[in-house]
Formats: structure tokens, C-alpha cells, sequence
């Protein structure tokens, strides 16, 4: 069983809920009508982590699956709950202003790269060596 991976499975998508809410209040907030999806520079940043967010998903969960499965539960869970954080980070700075974006992206952008990389490694380690 991935029970640590299926809560962090569960807290991405918690977290991306809460992005999806943030765009809701700030819609509300700055005045920025549907469908419109620009006009005001705080509303933009706002939608753009949730944007962001969901551009990322499709990478991180199969990867993070991919590695519980062929590496390790625990193992992926950790590295998935460091993704997480970086993304926090990362609206926490983006929100702020654009420059402050950069160390929550990078942080989420190496966690993602090891889930990916080591996946596929274990991956193909198994296919070469049975």
C-alpha cells in the first residue's frame, strides 16, 4: 500500500483547491469580471500560481506514483511534501511581486526533477536488468 504518498497525493490536491478559491476571492477583490483574466497586476499573479499549479500537476503526480511504486512510498512522499512546500513558496512570493516567485519555483522545479528522473531510472533499471 502508498498510504504516504496518497495523502500527498491528497494535499496537492488540497493545495491546488485552495489556489482555485484564492482566484475566486480575488476576482471579487481587484474587480476582474468572468471570463476576463487580466486588468489588474494583483488579480494576474494570483491566477498565475493557480494557472502555474496546474501546468505542474500532470508532471508531478505521475511522477511522484512512478517513484512510490518503483522506489520507495516513504521516499516519494517526502520528496512529494517538499514539491508542495515549494509551491507554497512560491505563491507566497508571487503574490508578493514577480521576482519573488523564483525560489518556491525552484525548489518545486528540483523536487519534480528527482521524482521524475529517479522514476524513470528505476524504471529502466528494471527493464536492462529483469
Amino acid at each position: 500500500m502508498y498510504h504516504f504518498t496518497a495523502l500527498v497525493t491528497l494535499l496537492a490536491a488540497l493545495f491546488y483547491f485552495y489556489t482555485s478559491t484564492r482566484v475566486a476571492r480575488a476576482r471579487i477583490k481587484y474587480g476582474v469580471k468572468l471570463p476576463a483574466i487580466s486588468g489588474n497586476a494583483d488579480f494576474e499573479r494570483v491566477f498565475r500560481v493557480q494557472m502555474n499549479t496546474l501546468e505542474w500537476l500532470p508532471i508531478f503526480l505521475p511522477s511522484l506514483w512512478l517513484f512510490a511504486i518503483y522506489i520507495s512510498d516513504w521516499g516519494a512522499a517526502l520528496v512529494g511534501a517538499v514539491w508542495i512546500i515549494g509551491r507554497i513558496v512560491y505563491m507566497i512570493g508571487y503574490t508578493e511581486a514577480v521576482p519573488k516567485r523564483s525560489p518556491g519555483f525552484f525548489i518545486q522545479a528540483l523536487a519534480c526533477t528527482v521524482l521524475l528522473l529517479g522514476a524513470l531510472g528505476a524504471i529502466v533499471w528494471r527493464i536492462v536488468h529483469g
